[in-house]
């Protein structure tokens, strides 16, 4: 899995963050349950993250 969001001042792309959530609730089966689901929450977070910055960067 790609590097979490405790890597400060590096942003990956919101599409990036994407493949991996989209990666994680797939080998999860769609339930996200305990350490599994506090991966989810971080990884939507960073997802967040990078669109701000997106954002912020296409302006």
């Amino acid at each position: 899995m790609s590097p979490s969001t405790s890597r400060p001042g590096i942003v990956r792309s919101a599409a990036a963050v994407n493949e991996d959530i989209r990666a994680l609730v797939k080998a999860e089966g769609g339930y996200l349950y305990g350490e599994t689901r506090e991966r989810y929450e971080e990884l939507v977070a960073e997802w967040a993250e990078a669109v701000r910055a997106e954002v912020v960067k296409a302006a």
